[in-house]
C-alpha cells in the first residue's frame, strides 16, 4: 500500500512551513518513512521530488528559493550525532541546527540585502563553505568551498551566513566581470555592510590581489571608503560642537623639509587628526613604519597627532568626539608648539 504522507511517530507540525517542506532521508526515517515508502513518493509520477542526494522536496513544484538554500545546507551540514535528532523535537526548538556548513558567495550577499546581486530564484549556484577535510562533493546547483577554518556565521532569516566580507570574497573569486565586482565592493562600503579594509583582509587571504580587474576595484574600494570616513569626520566635528578645523592640509617646517599631510588641523591648539585607512596588504608593515615615523616626528615639534579609523567613526563617533575634545583642552597644558607652515593639500 502506497502512503502520500509519512506515518509519523515525530509529528511535522512543530516545523517551519519551510522545514516540513525539505527534508533528508534520515529525517524523513525519523518521521516514519521506510526506505521503499520513500522510494515510491519519489518516483516521476509521485508526489515528491529528490532535490539533492539524500534530501527530498516534498511537493512536485519547482523549489522556491528558500527551499534551495535549506537544501543546500542539509545536503552540506554535518549529520547529527547518533542519539541526538537531525530536526528539532515538538519540545525543541523550531529551527534546525546546521552544523559545519555555512552559506558563501552571491547567495550570501543576497540575503544580507545586496540590490547588486540576482534574486535567489535566480542564483544558479549556491556556495557553502565546509571544513577542508570533509568527505563532500559539489553537486546539483550546491558548490562545496573547502575552508580550513569556518568563519562565525551570521543568522540572516534563520539561515547561518558567512561574514559580508567572506562572502564578497568567495563572489569574486568566481567573477571575471570587472565592473560586477566593482558593483559589489562598492555596495559592501557604501551600504555600511563593513569597511573597505575587512574586505582587502580577506581578498589577501584569497590570493585576489594578483587579478587586475580586482585591484582596480580595490583602488575604487578605497576611494570610497575614504570619502564615507571623511564625511563621518565632518559630521563628527559638526554634530558635536568642535571647533572648526582647518580641512586636508600640508604642514612645512619654515624654509625645511614637508611634515606631512593632516585631514584636520587645529593651528591654535597644535592638535591634529588623521584618518587611518590603512588596508592591510603586503606592504602593510612599512606603511606604518611611515605612519609611526610621521608620528612621532610631529609630536616632537609639539603636536598632537589624532589616528581615527572609519570604523570607530562609524561605530563610536561619540567617543571618538571627546578623545579630540579632549586633545584639544589639553593643548593649554603643553609647552607651545614649533611653528609650522600651514597649506592647503
Amino acid at each position: 500500500m502506497t502512503h502520500n504522507t509519512p506515518l509519523s511517530p515525530r509529528p511535522l507540525r512543530h516545523l517551519s512551513d519551510v522545514h516540513r517542506r525539505v527534508l533528508t532521508a534520515a529525517q524523513l526515517r525519523s518521521h516514519g518513512v521506510t526506505a521503499a515508502e520513500l522510494t515510491e513518493q519519489c518516483r516521476p509520477t509521485g508526489p515528491w521530488r529528490q532535490l539533492l542526494p539524500n534530501v527530498v522536496l516534498l511537493h512536485t513544484g519547482a523549489p522556491t528559493g528558500e527551499e534551495r538554500l535549506h537544501g543546500a545546507l542539509l545536503y552540506a551540514a554535518r549529520e547529527a550525532a547518533p542519539g541526538v535528532p537531525a530536526q528539532p523535537t515538538a519540545e525543541g526548538p523550531h529551527r534546525p541546527t546546521y552544523t559545519e556548513a555555512v552559506i558563501t558567495g552571491l547567495a550570501a550577499l543576497t540575503l544580507y540585502g545586496f540590490s547588486a546581486t540576482p534574486q535567489l530564484l535566480s542564483v544558479d549556484r549556491v556556495d557553502v563553505l565546509v571544513p577542508r577535510l570533509r568527505r563532500l562533493r559539489s553537486t546539483g546547483y550546491v558548490r562545496i568551498l573547502r575552508t580550513a577554518a569556518l568563519p562565525t556565521p551570521r543568522m540572516v532569516s534563520g539561515l547561518p551566513v558567512a561574514p559580508v566580507p567572506r562572502a564578497l570574497a568567495d563572489a569574486v573569486a568566481e567573477l571575471t566581470d570587472a565592473e560586477a565586482v566593482r558593483r559589489l565592493m562598492t555596495e559592501a562600503v557604501r551600504a555600511g555592510h563593513c569597511e573597505p579594509a575587512a574586505v582587502v583582509r580577506e581578498l589577501t587571504a584569497a590570493k585576489l590581489l594578483n587579478r587586475p580587474h580586482v585591484v582596480d576595484a580595490v583602488d575604487s574600494l578605497l576611494a570610497e571608503g575614504r570619502s564615507i570616513a571623511e564625511d563621518r569626520l565632518y559630521r563628527m566635528v559638526r554634530e558635536h560642537g568642535l571647533p572648526d578645523p582647518v580641512w586636508n592640509v600640508d604642514l612645512r617646517l619654515p624654509g625645511g623639509p614637508h611634515l606631512g599631510g593632516l585631514d584636520a588641523y587645529w593651528p591654535e591648539q597644535a592638535v591634529a587628526v588623521e584618518l587611518d585607512t590603512r588596508a592591510p596588504r603586503q606592504d602593510e608593515d612599512a606603511l606604518w613604519s611611515e605612519y609611526a615615523r610621521k608620528r612621532e616626528h610631529l609630536e616632537r615639534l609639539g603636536i598632537t597627532v589624532v589616528y581615527l579609523t572609519p570604523r570607530k567613526l562609524r561605530d563610536a563617533m561619540e567617543q571618538q568626539a571627546a578623545v579630540v575634545r579632549t586633545a584639544l583642552m589639553a593643548s593649554g597644558d603643553r609647552d607651545p608648539a614649533a611653528y609650522v607652515v600651514v597649506l592647503p593639500r
